[in-house]
């Protein structure tokens, strides 16, 4: 194996540079689509179902099958599933920035949510495989402070793109950076790989974990138009869920599990994960709807909605350290409970939003304290996960943290606009678009809060002082952040 890297090297500024590139391809991919969904309804004739199934194709391909894809870095080359994932990002980009209906788009969306589950796990673990111990935690703070600058440009970007040329461009521009990714990692970035990794992969496990978040994410998502009691619905819903039991079984008898089932004995684990499921869902909800309701309901260009989002990028980049610091010193039960009521104070405010609304009185104040209760939440969150297993599990538990935080949001793309009573002609309607965005806020808001309360009766602070860990890094609006010194090698 080639010696490692040190963070101050010029060959260490490459790796950092090629991962950082490489990983921003997906994290701003996620948030710039969000604030393009009202012009692609225009070009495409597009309903909201149609924009529910562009932003969860995405994410249901990224979520089922990100655990698989940080198993084929370990098995197979860091670098080479990487490059792969890059690549296959791109060519699907190109198709979404090509497709001519919204079934085309979808399609490709699915695909992009493919190759990001290949670069997004290997991103972290190329930095953890291949940088000198002691600069590990510098390296991915960097990765995670250069990761937030390009998500907090990138609405700006995305939207400029929109507003002045066509939604095309937003994956079109992911073309020429790939471009250097690929050069860079092929030329500068070793090769690695974890030499004990056993060589076998659930097949079955990642099978079905994909079939049964696609039927519940259908039911979920056709409900809004066909009725819950429609026969559909009610098939693939109920096919979904048994599809998930089957892999929860299979992950229990299996000689190859994605996930070991000594990582749910620990109670901390499992509570942690349920108030990620919980709060991601509130946040994964809120920023669907939001975009779209401050163009078509508060009537803001896409340049303009994009700089409305700013304040909780910036606001997380400045805070989530300090947080986690704090969540260190106190542990992390009060800040996990206080976190996610200020959190939904924030979406609670945004009820007022309607036509005619001012962007500095009725959007301004709620962006900032939802942005203040996420920085307490999401850094607290993540050290109590990682820090509920052992050293040796703390990838995988990333890994499972991650996906959980990814499910949530899909699950509340897919049932949120039902539950507020929003049907397909609500994009040409921006009375009723309000109405039903007021509903999904009050939703979303007791949905945080009720994260809140979870954490605060089940979170339990340490009876010792905790382990040192580095300062957790907060990277992207649709993921939670990670801790700095921990092995991550799957996500």
């Amino acid at each position: 194996m080639a010696p490692y890297l040190r963070y101050a090297s010029p060959a260490g500024r490459w790796v950092l540079l090629a991962t950082v590139l490489g990983s921003s391809l997906a994290s701003v991919d996620a948030t710039v689509v969000n604030l393009a969904l009202p012009r692609i309804a225009n070009d495409l004739g597009a309903g909201l179902s149609d924009l529910q199934w562009i932003v969860n194709a995405y994410t249901l391909t990224l979520a089922a099958f990100l655990l698989l894809g940080g198993s084929l870095g370990d098995r197979f080359g860091r670098r080479r599933t990487f490059v792969i994932g890059v690549v296959w990002f791109t060519a699907a980009s190109v198709l979404c920035a090509l497709a001519q209906t919204a079934a085309l788009l979808i399609a490709a969306r699915a695909l992009q949510g493919c190759g990001a589950a290949l670069l997004v796990p290997g991103s972290l673990a190329i930095l953890e495989a291949t940088f000198d111990p002691d600069d590990r935690s510098a390296a991915i703070g960097s990765w995670s402070g250069l990761g937030g600058v390009a998500v907090a440009i990138g609405p700006f970007l995305g939207g400029w793109l929109v507003q002045a040329a066509s939604w095309r461009l937003i994956f079109i521009i992911n073309v020429p950076l790939a471009i250097a990714v690929v050069w860079i990692a092929l030329r500068h970035v070793p090769e690695t790989r974890d030499p004990h990794a056993d060589t076998a992969l659930d097949a079955p496990g990642t099978a079905l974990a994909a079939l049964g978040l696609a039927g519940v994410t259908y039911a979920l998502t056709e409900a809004s138009d066909r009725g819950w009691r429609s026969p559909l619905v009610l098939a693939t819903g109920a096919g979904g869920a048994l599809a998930l039991i089957a892999m929860g079984a299979i992950q229990v008898r299996s000689r190859h599990p994605m996930l070991p089932s000594s990582l749910f004995r620990s109670r901390q684990f499992v509570v942690a994960n349920l108030v990620t499921l919980i709060v991601y869902a509130a946040l994964g909800g809120s920023i669907f709807l939001l975009p779209v309701a401050l163009q078509r309901v508060v009537g803001l260009s896409p340049l303009q909605a994009g700089a409305a989002l700013a304040p909780v990028t910036v606001i997380m980049l400045v805070l989530s350290a300090r947080s986690g610091r704090l969540a260190q010193r106190i542990g992390p039960r009060v800040p996990m409970a206080v976190g996610p009521l200020v959190a939904g104070s924030g979406l609670a405010l945004l009820t007022h939003v309607g036509v005619g609304s001012s962007y500095a009185r009725d959007v301004l104040p709620a962006i900032v304290v939802f942005g203040l209760g996420l920085s307490l939440t999401v850094a607290p969150l993540t050290s109590t996960v990682l820090s509920a297993v052992g050293e040796e599990q703390a990838g995988i538990a990333s890994a499972f943290n991650n996906a959980v935080s990814r499910v949530a949001g899909l699950i509340a793309v897919a049932a949120l606009p039902s539950l507020a009573g929003l049907t397909a002609g609500a994009l040409r309607d921006p009375a009723g678009l309000a109405a039903g965005f007021r509903v999904a806020m009050r939703n979303t808001a007791g949905l945080c809060m009720a994260g809140g309360v979870v954490a605060a009766f089940t979170i339990r602070n340490p009876k010792r002082g905790p382990r040192p860990v580095a300062a957790a890094h907060h990277c992207a609006l649709d993921a939670t952040p990670l801790r700095g010194n921990a092995r991550l090698p799957g996500v």
